[in-house]
């Protein structure tokens, strides 16, 4: 047998023995001990462990690495839109795809293979995030798989013309429905906003992603859509096409009024992506006493059987003045902040940035470390992969579609105490 590429003694589950992979035609052939073929690649792991290729699933490329061009001074989501908004309205097509490339770079280097990006589509910047995300889908088409999220940032219904901005930028080749509905003046025009997602989600037969009751609580009806939404994706036939960012106003619910709350959720399909950076970072800002942590439910999501995934959202401006693009680093701080800890719970997190990613933005069917599917893989230099998130190790290689996209080659060995790193 001959293959394109062969990876040697990689350890994909910790508990079995180490197997070798397979891969031709962009597809992993085989996967088992000690398989007997010719390559014309061939990488030994030397007994590291392999996780399938970071997702994801919410990304900001327009707006990221703007943290120094007009900084926040308050860290609050209202100075964050404003502060955005500002800058939006300078925006120029050839910083646009400088800064993105910056963020796919890092996002490439450190282990993903998809991202679901949402650019801004309203009044202020027009499509320049639609039309600058076009030509990086192609540009980067043999590094990750970008699909492009008509987002109205600035609300539809107290935006005038957003919606039609919408319909050009669905029509120019965006792949997915967005939303913000909480960004509205009042409860009807969110509900409206949510209806015309929905019409404009069916029209182009897309799936549905919207920023969704991002607050610290309930009380203002426009950040409790939630229980609207899930009754609108099961009465379009919508479910296990609709992912919603944020919701952190679940976070305010006590056990009771949560938990049939969840149920929709669940009964929905509805895949919930939380961010932490940006919601931590952002939540609580005004309780002066036992601050809220501005997060999601994550355990009683996950719990529940509902579809959790988690992204970086932004990458370095006012709504996260820091990160890396790095899935594993953001998967780590979810884990302490979840109190994710115990080890089959941090099995869960690392499930949630790769195997519940690709089930949020739709892509789970081809997705994984088996024979038949995709070869998005990631070689780390650790050798257990419950030991991920622990080390937040090198990637030493990455393989896209069963092509190595990333070689790291400074990785550090221990001798007798002594640290020698080939750079």
């Amino acid at each position: 047998m001959h293959v394109d590429l062969l990876i040697n003694n990689v350890c994909v589950r910790d508990d079995d023995p180490l197997v070798d992979i397979a891969i031709r035609d962009g597809r992993i052939t085989a996967l088992e001990p000690a398989i007997d073929a010719s390559a014309d690649e061939v990488i030994d792991a030397g007994g590291r462990a392999a996780i399938p290729g970071m997702i994801e699933a919410h990304l900001h490329l327009d707006k990221a690495l703007l943290h120094r061009r007009l900084p926040a001074r308050f860290g609050t989501l209202d100075e964050a839109i404003r502060v955005t908004g500002i800058l939006k309205s300078k925006q120029e097509r050839e910083d646009v795809l400088e800064r993105s490339r910056q963020v796919l770079d890092m996002a490439v280097r450190n282990g993903t293979v998809a991202v679901r990006a949402h650019p801004d589509v309203d009044l202020i910047q027009g499509l320049i995030g639609v039309e600058t995300l076009l030509t990086l889908k192609s540009e980067y088409e043999n590094l990750l798989d970008l699909q492009i999220v008509a987002f109205p940032q600035e609300g539809i219904l107290k935006s005038q013309g957003t919606r039609e901005l919408m319909i050009e930028a669905l029509q120019m080749g965006a792949d997915v429905v967005g939303g913000c509905p909480y960004n509205e003046l009042n409860w009807a025009d969110t509900r409206r906003h949510v209806d015309i997602v929905f019409e404009l989600a069916q029209r182009f037969d897309l799936p549905i992603d919207m920023h969704a009751d991002f607050a610290d609580d309930t009380s203002d009806a426009r950040f409790a859509a939630i229980s609207y939404i899930a009754q609108k994706t099961i009465e379009t036939g919508y479910q296990g096409r609709v992912a919603l960012g944020h919701v952190t106003s679940l976070g305010a619910l006590d056990a009771d009024a949560l938990k049939p709350v969840i149920e929709q959720i669940r009964a929905a399909g509805i895949s919930i992506v939380t961010l932490p950076a940006t919601d931590l970072y952002l939540g609580g800002r005004k309780d002066d006493r036992n601050p809220r942590r501005g997060l999601t439910p994550v355990k009683a999501l996950h719990s529940a059987g509902v579809n959790v995934a988690y992204s970086s959202n932004n990458v370095r401006n006012a709504f996260t003045p820091f990160g890396n693009a790095d899935m594993l680093q953001i998967g780590n701080l979810l884990a302490h902040v979840a109190q994710f800890g115990v080890p089959e719970h941090q099995n869960a997190i690392l499930d949630m940035g790769t195997h519940n990613a690709a089930r949020a933005i739709g892509i789970g069917h081809d997705y994984g470390l088996a024979v038949g599917k995709q070869a998005d893989i990631v070689i780390l230099d650790t050798f257990r992969v419950a030991d991920a998130l622990l080390d937040i190790p090198p990637r030493l290689w990455v393989v896209k579609r069963g092509r190595i996209t990333v070689v790291t080659r400074h990785h550090c060995e221990i001798h007798r105490h002594t640290c020698c790193c080939a750079q």
